[in-house]
């Protein structure tokens, strides 16, 4: 594995940047700017290697972006009902600002922070250490972020933390994907398939109600291979609330999800052990950053593909908890392997 690095000035500090080279040429590009993902270069049918993580044209660019492209949102991935949860009894107050809602942490959250980073055996390595109170949350908070890149063309994310005060936590990736190239416009010819019978329904702020539904008769049922854009303009409550699917997924196995792109014959298949997994269908991404084509992405020119915990866990005891005791460990994968067909 062949790793080399760059450094840019921003306005943040040093964002320094890793490329991951595999015996095959097939590359990963990672950034200190909120633990993300810039560049995931592999090859298509034909043999030919383009990236195919959405992008933007300067690694500076991802600062403050709405799309949150490719980065670790922290500490509380997704939700969170009017920036409200409790602690033995004990109330906290986050940050409102996903409409009445907290969202990904907060305004700053870890995905506009400037992450330490060290080169591991066929990766890198990303740690940030939250101060106690820092966006609302109880706690100093010692977050790692480990990405390995393999001759197999499968990316590895192990997720850690620790806290001194009992808190919540839900860490995930936040890439978009565009199978046939990250700036070949629209991705919602993909196909795709979801290992999960149920999914959450939320009301028109996109927060879980609570129930687990079942997915069977529904647009939300991806059990076979289904284009992810064949039924997103369906006159279903969680379409229109999301402008498209911006939902979450209860996981019945560890296989994930399968996603696949048939002009490129490329496929990528995501594993974790994460409870669930929010699919995103990039219904918001116009008005971001210049991509590295020079041009602006438009709405569903990606799919985020987010295994994490359930979204507002904190505010429903019958959802997986995302407490995180004091001195107790989290840690989660989630990996991301690239292959073709015919």
């Amino acid at each position: 594995m062949k790793i080399t690095t760059r450094r840019y000035h921003s306005e943040q500090g040093e964002i320094v940047t890793y490329r991951m080279v595999n015996a095959k040429g097939a590359s990963v590009v990672v950034s200190s700017l909120g633990a993300g993902i810039l560049e995931v270069n592999v090859p298509n049918k034909m043999g030919k290697v383009e990236n195919v993580a959405l992008g933007y044209a300067k690694p500076t660019d991802y600062l403050n972006d709405g799309p949150c492209m490719g980065k670790i949102p922290g500490r509380y991935a997704n939700r969170i009902a009017k920036g409200k949860f409790a602690i033995d009894g004990t109330e906290y107050n986050l940050a409102i600002n996903n409409g009445p809602n907290h969202l990904h942490g907060g305004p700053t959250g870890f995905q506009n922070r400037l992450w330490d980073s060290v080169i591991i055996p066929d990766g890198v390595r990303f740690t940030y250490v939250a101060k106690d109170g820092e966006e609302g949350y109880p706690g100093e908070m010692v977050v790692t972020a480990e990405y390995r890149w393999t001759d197999r063309n499968r990316l590895t994310l192990t997720l850690k933390a620790t806290s001194t005060k009992d808190t919540v936590v839900n860490l995930t990736n936040h890439a978009y994907w565009n199978l046939r190239g990250a700036d070949s416009g629209c991705a919602l010819d993909h196909k795709m398939r979801i290992n999960a019978s149920r999914w959450l329904p939320t009301d028109e702020n996109l927060v879980p109600t609570g129930e687990l539904a079942p997915v069977a008769g529904t647009p939300m049922d991806f059990r076979k291979l289904r284009a992810v854009g064949s039924r997103i303009r369906a006159n279903f409550p969680a379409l229109v609330y999301g402008k498209g699917y911006d939902n979450c997924w209860v996981l019945d196995s560890h296989d994930a999800v399968v996603l696949k792109e048939t002009t490129s014959g490329r496929k990528m298949t995501v594993k974790t052990d994460q409870p669930g997994v929010q699919v995103y269908t990039g219904n918001w991404l116009t008005g971001s950053p210049v991509n590295r084509s020079g041009q602006r992405y438009l709405d569903y020119d990606g799919i985020a593909i987010e295994a994490q915990g359930f979204p507002d866990a904190p505010n429903h005891p019958d959802f997986p908890s995302q407490l995180l005791k004091a001195g107790d460990v989290y840690q989660r994968y989630i990996s991301f392997e690239f292959s073709t067909e015919s």
